[in-house]
């Protein structure tokens, strides 16, 4: 028998191929696969703690999919590579790398020109990024995490909070992020600003 989704609000499903794509074929249940990937998760923050990232090369496709493969590379076999299928989320998969390099270039042209402050460009970042839904899953950790280096590394400030959570279980924190994101698809960062502070 197969491992079977639960998916919450926001989450975007599978499709057969790449749910092939699991590593541990002992993983029987959501909560199972929750575990195995956050362990993988802690395994790349511990690695961005110890490895000074350099911040030219942080804002880069490679750096991008590199990310994801540390994050999720130990659970999933198409860890740090773009999606090759339409989602529920997202844009059309074929514009990926383009929409991925504008998003990029419209972050170095911020940041060199001091056009937001940075935890609003750390922001816009996560959003644009997480709106393209680069890979077939952990695009919603995976684009906190970006925002989070982008803050610490890029700018030297703390890290976001996005109140301790890791928001894969549903409960009324994810539900504020859900709706933070929504808020920002109109326009509207400050919730999902206010969100990431707290």
């Amino acid at each position: 028998m197969g491992l079977a989704f639960d998916y919450k609000d926001g989450q975007t499903p599978l499709d057969e191929e790449e749910k092939e794509g699991l590593k541990i074929k002992s993983i029987t249940t959501q909560g199972e696969l929750d575990e195995f990937e956050q362990l993988n998760i802690e395994k790349a923050v511990e690695w961005t703690i110890y490895t000074k990232l350099k911040s030219e090369k942080i804002l880069s496709e490679k750096f991008v999919k590199s990310l994801h493969k540390r994050m999720f590379g130990d659970v999933w076999k198409w860890a740090g590579q773009f999606r090759m299928t339409q989602k529920n989320l997202g844009i059309p998969w074929p514009k990926i790398g383009i929409e991925l390099k504008n998003v990029l270039d419209d972050t170095n042209y911020w940041i060199e020109h001091n056009t937001y402050l940075p935890e609003e460009i750390a922001i816009r970042f996560k959003h644009r990024l997480v709106s393209i839904h680069c890979f077939p899953n952990g695009n919603g950790r995976h684009s906190r995490m970006m925002a989070d280096i982008i803050m610490e590394s890029i700018f030297g400030n703390e890290i976001f909070s996005w109140h301790q959570s890791n928001m894969v279980k549903a409960s009324e924190t994810r539900k504020k992020y859900i709706k933070a994101l929504k808020e920002a698809d109109n326009g509207n960062l400050k919730p999902l600003i206010e969100f990431a502070r707290k």
